[in-house]
């Protein structure tokens, strides 16, 4: 399976979407998202910008040779070690706290823990 083909089902599979569904959402059969999901087909220039403007982000994102799955393990590690650490309802409020803070907040909740 190619990068593209591989970043392809990622981004699908990030968006919650079925082939069906981003067939559907671009305008192609389902066959084709297959196709491309499998390496057998690459979509050509205006077919990735369809793709793109569906999963709302940019062809560089699909287009990278490293395999974004890379990332989201480790930051799936680093969440799991979180909650291993403080439990479960500590890691949620954390979560929670940092995003609604302002990035003024953020900056100083990180100063306090560098002291």
């Amino acid at each position: 399976m190619s990068d593209i083909a591989r970043n392809i089902r990622l981004y699908r599979e990030q968006k919650n979407l079925s082939q069906q569904e981003l067939a559907i959402k671009m305008r192609v059969g389902t066959k084709k998202i297959e196709l491309y999901e499998s390496g057998e087909l690459i979509p050509d220039t205006e077919t990735m910008l369809r793709l793109c403007t569906v999963l709302d982000l940019p062809a560089s994102e699909i287009l990278e040779k490293e395999y974004h799955s890379n990332k989201k393990t480790t930051l799936d590690n680093e969440i799991a070690m979180l909650i291993e650490e403080i439990g479960m309802e500590k890691a949620l409020f954390l979560l929670r706290s940092f995003k609604e803070a302002s990035e003024a907040d953020v900056l100083k909740m990180l100063n306090v823990f560098k002291n």
